[in-house]
């Protein structure tokens, strides 16, 4: 069966308040004692499955989860042992799964690049979870006398490491389970616990919490786009090609702000988040026709947000990547520790906001619900990419023109005062950055649906001159930023007049490779 769930972090600061709500008259305590099972070097884990052996309360179950929509819907089959059985391989420790019990089973599909026979004799028990579960059923009558029913989940407890039980990793996790009904009742419920509480989405599973120990690891990699996620058909609606996009692009967002809500202060996971939000606002922006649901109100959040780690990432990469290229080239030291310590919003902070955990909420949402409920369900998505990107590169190239005509009036003015103030208002090169990533991300989204397979090599061609392109004028954006971050610092920092000279320096050099680079993509025949 498909289980569907939300699972949030509980802040220290709305602990006690939560602990209220869960502990009631109806609400059931119960001890969970789990083995997990992988091979050594974690072959399920890395095909995304789960496997695990755990009492609950007094019966014994195997569970298996695989499969799913990588955000809050995964494949779970559940098996129910016999008593006897699982503790006298216990008393042997010799408890181990039996994957015979998966064949014809909805789960097979995941372990089909498995040999079981092989796959079992390499399992091996590589971490136990103790986990204190305090659960209550949360329900409401529908109109049709049938109820609505969630099952909320409060675990409290450790992973201890298979081998080494002075290896443990804590657990205080939140779940909301559909049990029956609908998903809108899901989704409202949890809005509701989480303005509450101030609950964090996290899509960390237990799982993956014990893998990361026994790596000894305190958080998973970053995870970056990846387009083969995006599933989509040439026949998609509007309405089903928008929710497709969404959900890849909140693939991206979800498991890089888990990391930082869970204390992560890895400058990758911020720079993925950061990404991932880039693409759903081209997304939401341009395909805001796609579909009746899209809320208005999400874009505003998400700019915000967006700004706020921007400006968090630009000061920590200086502090952690340019200022030891500078000292290399010989440039004298400079501190920006107090800078950083001195910013008030922080990724984390960021994340944690409430509004932005409540438009994940109605983002995953919105992707879950079904698209053919909706007018536009008999429109081909393919029938209206054409007009959306036709759209978007003719504001590109309009404003690249814009920007030639600020540059020569730049160099033949002698007012040099009228010749700042043009680009200061008009910001050309900024804006054409910003179109020229937009135009990327949805084009990158329209491909499936859009490229021929005879055009595939002009599709190619295309989309990596624009992608030069972006990536020269990235470059230049980012050099004047860090320019100017050398020259505010140089006011009470003399040290830093050396970056702020070479930055200098560089972005008069780097002028003409971007002029090469945007006149290719200009000249290149797109592929729509």
């Amino acid at each position: 069966m498909q289980e569907i769930e939300l699972k949030f972090l509980v802040p220290e600061s709305r602990l006690k308040g939560l602990m209220r709500q869960t502990h009631v008259k109806s609400s059931q305590v119960m001890q969970l004692a789990a083995h997990y099972y992988d091979t050594p070097d974690q072959q399920l884990a890395q095909a995304g499955i789960g496997l695990r052996i755990r009492k609950e309360g007094d019966t014994w179950v195997q569970t298996i989860k695989a499969g799913g929509d990588g955000i809050a819907a995964r494949l779970e089959h559940n098996a129910v042992l016999d008593n006897e059985q699982v503790q006298a391989m216990l008393d042997n420790n010799e408890l181990m799964p039996d994957l015979a019990v998966y064949q014809d089973t909805p789960v097979a599909a995941a372990l089909a690049d498995f040999k079981l026979k092989k796959l079992a004799k390499t399992l091996t028990r590589l971490y136990v979870t103790d986990v204190k579960r305090t659960t209550r059923l949360l329900t409401e009558s529908n109109e049709d006398e049938t109820d609505n029913c969630i099952e909320m989940a409060y675990d409290q407890g450790e992973i201890i490491h298979g081998t080494d039980d002075s290896l443990r990793k804590a657990i205080q996790e939140i779940e909301f389970e559909l049990v029956s009904g609908d998903l809108d009742f899901l989704f409202t419920t949890a809005k509701t616990w989480c303005k509450r509480y101030k609950l964090c989405l996290s899509t960390v599973t237990k799982a993956e919490n014990g893998g990361l120990l026994i790596n000894g690891q305190n958080h998973s990699p970053a995870v970056n786009a990846n387009l083969s996620q995006l599933q989509i058909d040439k026949d998609s609606s509007a309405p089903a090609f928008i929710r497709a996009v969404v959900h890849n692009c909140l693939l991206q967002i979800l498991p890089n702000s888990s990391a930082i809500v869970a204390g992560s202060i890895d400058d990758e996971h911020v720079l993925q988040v950061s990404i991932g939000l880039e693409r759903l606002q081209a997304a939401l922006t341009a395909f805001d026709s796609f579909s009746d649901e899209i809320n208005p109100d999400w874009l505003p959040i998400l700019k915000q947000t967006s700004s706020l780690l921007d400006n968090y990432y630009q000061l920590t990469h200086i502090n952690t990547y340019i200022e030891p290229e500078l000292q290399a080239l010989g440039a004298p030291a400079v501190d920006w520790t107090t800078d950083i310590e001195n910013i008030k919003i922080t990724p984390i902070n960021t994340l944690q906001a409430n509004d932005f955990q409540i438009t994940l909420l109605e983002l995953i949402a919105f992707t879950m619900s079904d698209p053919s409920i909706e007018p536009q369900t008999d429109q081909l998505a393919r029938d209206k990419l054409t007009k959306v990107l036709s759209k978007q590169y003719k504001k590109c190239l309009k404003t690249n023109r814009k920007a030639d005509e600020v540059s020569v009036a730049e160099l033949v003015s002698d007012d040099t005062n009228v010749s700042t103030n043009v680009a200061d208002n008009d910001q050309p090169e900024s804006d054409l950055l910003s179109q020229l990533k937009d135009l990327r991300y949805i084009s990158e989204f329209s491909t499936p649906l859009l490229s021929k397979k005879k055009a595939k090599k002009k599709t190619k061609r295309w989309l990596k001159r624009l992608i030069k392109a972006q990536k020269a004028l990235e470059q230049l954006n980012d050099d004047n930023q860090y320019q100017q971050f050398y020259e505010l610092k140089s006011t009470t920092d003399a040290n830093a007049l050396y970056g702020a000279g070479w930055f200098a320096a560089i972005l008069t050099d780097d002028q003409s490779h971007i002029d090469a680079r945007l006149a290719k993509f200009a000249d290149s025949s797109t592929f729509w």
